[in-house]
């Protein structure tokens, strides 16, 4: 198998969070548990990525943007390594949970910080930093207005608060009835569909300061467990 060559690119600090975006911090997972080496590359501005959003990659001099695309390469040149190992029935209901994850529950994490307006100066104290001084105040409502467009869209961001709270607890709920609360999903070892969990989690559970969906996930204790786990299993955290 030739070495490939990766350069990552991920979103910079914020909220406490070494890694902010759950999608950067699952391919800097893999790529760990994997042995492979990797140049990571922090950019504070998403707008310079080839779709506008993190992560991007640059593997054997060829640009792929969005992580399950990146991660699609990574499989192919590795012989199929990010898969190895599992059954078609462990990849169907992996699958199915990572997309709970990440189609859904991501969106209400979204929604807790950008939403919420007790908790909206947080973003514009990590995240309004790149824009200059005097149009800040011009930009960050314009901006607010952007993120939350695509959360509406999505169909959570519509609801009100104490719906979108009952909406999180059946997910967070459905993970920790999902996970062992020894091991990980299919084993004694990680694999991909435990660092897309861990990585989403861990942005809920150490985002400082708490949003409401921090506190919500609290009450699951069994599942904050599992996700220091893979953490500290892969040596790959979120938090700084």
């Amino acid at each position: 198998m030739t070495v490939p060559q990766i350069e990552l690119h991920t979103l910079g600090e914020a909220f406490g969070m070494r890694s902010v975006s759950p999608f950067c911090l699952k391919l800097e997972m893999i790529l760990a548990n994997l042995g492979l080496d990797y140049t990571l590359i922090a950019e504070a501005d998403p707008r310079s990525a080839p779709k506008g959003k993190m992560p991007w990659a640059t593997i054997n001099g060829k640009v792929f943007a969005d992580s399950e695309i990146i991660l699609a390469e990574i499989n192919r040149l590795t012989g199929g390594a990010v898969f190895e190992g599992l059954s078609a029935r462990e990849r169907a209901f992996g699958f199915g949970l990572v997309r709970l994850a990440e189609e859904h529950l991501y969106w209400l994490m979204a929604a807790s910080r950008w939403l919420d307006d007790a908790w909206w100066p947080n973003v514009v104290r990590d995240f309004m930093k790149v824009i200059p001084g005097p149009i800040r105040p011009l930009v960050w409502n314009l901006i607010r207005r952007r993120m939350a467009q695509p959360i509406r869209l999505q169909g959570l961001g519509i609801h009100s608060p104490s719906e979108q709270l009952a909406f999180a607890q059946r997910d967070l709920r459905a993970l920790e009835d999902a996970v062992d609360d020894a091991g990980f999903l299919f084993g004694e070892n990680p694999c991909l569909f435990d660092f897309a969990i861990a990585a989403l989690m861990a942005g809920i559970y150490d985002n400082k300061p708490a949003t409401w969906l921090t506190e919500a996930a609290e009450e699951f204790s069994d599942l904050k467990s599992y996700v220091e786990r893979v953490q500290t299993t892969v040596g790959v955290f979120g938090r700084r």
